[in-house]
């Protein structure tokens, strides 16, 4: 199984100035300009694609919609990519209109508590783990000999690292990835070696031209 991961283009949220906490916030121009040079680039380069997942959340969806208008295929939007936080602690999703304020503390300094403190039933950084696991086990089973596009969040894909290197609870380094960056691993069926193998993570050649 080939497992592609690729981080939403540039939100409101991730901008340097925004103020405006917690809130599912569509893409800026320019992550919408990074969005069309994904759907422009990837069929190219990986042409053959089974199935397309991404986030529910505003800023993954407008990523994913020119990739899915591209391969000409269904998008298959799915909570469990929803970003860390987003989720209560049984994986249901905030809705989008009220999603909870984060903690003062990051998720790995503290990862079995509520890093939405303020939110009964917010999930720490281990059920956030946990969501993520449980999808990734699931494609195990459904999509085994298949190539799989998720297009979510950057805390999805570190926490995909978590999970596939088997890190423990307490994080000792942060996996970032740039908006639009690709990551692929491989799941390798071989009874003697490792179960994963990592090809690549957040390549950005398809925003070269790219600018703000």
């Amino acid at each position: 199984m080939n497992l592609i991961m690729i981080r939403h283009g540039q939100s409101y949220v991730n901008l340097k100035d925004w103020e405006g906490g917690n809130t599912d916030e569509p893409l800026t121009e320019l992550g919408q300009r990074q969005a069309a040079a994904l759907a422009a680039w990837m069929p190219k380069h990986i042409p053959q694609i089974d199935v397309l997942y991404c986030s529910t959340m505003m800023r993954a969806r407008e990523t994913a919609e020119p990739l899915s208008a591209a391969y000409d295929m269904h998008l298959i939007c799915d909570d469990r990519l929803r970003e860390v936080g987003n989720n209560r602690l049984d994986h249901i999703a905030w809705p989008s209109d009220n999603l909870p304020e984060y903690s003062d503390f990051w998720g790995s300094e503290r990862p079995f508590s509520s890093i939405t403190p303020e939110r009964e039933m917010g999930e720490s950084l281990m059920h956030f783990r946990v969501r993520v696991g449980n999808f990734i086990e699931e494609l195990i089973d459904r999509h085994r000999e298949q190539t799989i596009v998720t297009v979510c969040h950057g805390g999805v894909i570190e926490t995909t690292f978590d999970h596939v290197f088997n890190v423990g609870p307490w994080r000792r380094c942060e996996v970032w990835s740039h908006n639009t960056g690709i990551t692929r691993f491989e799941l390798v069926e071989h009874p003697t070696r490792e179960t994963w193998r990592l090809h690549y993570h957040s390549r950005t050649e398809h925003l070269v031209g790219v600018t703000r």
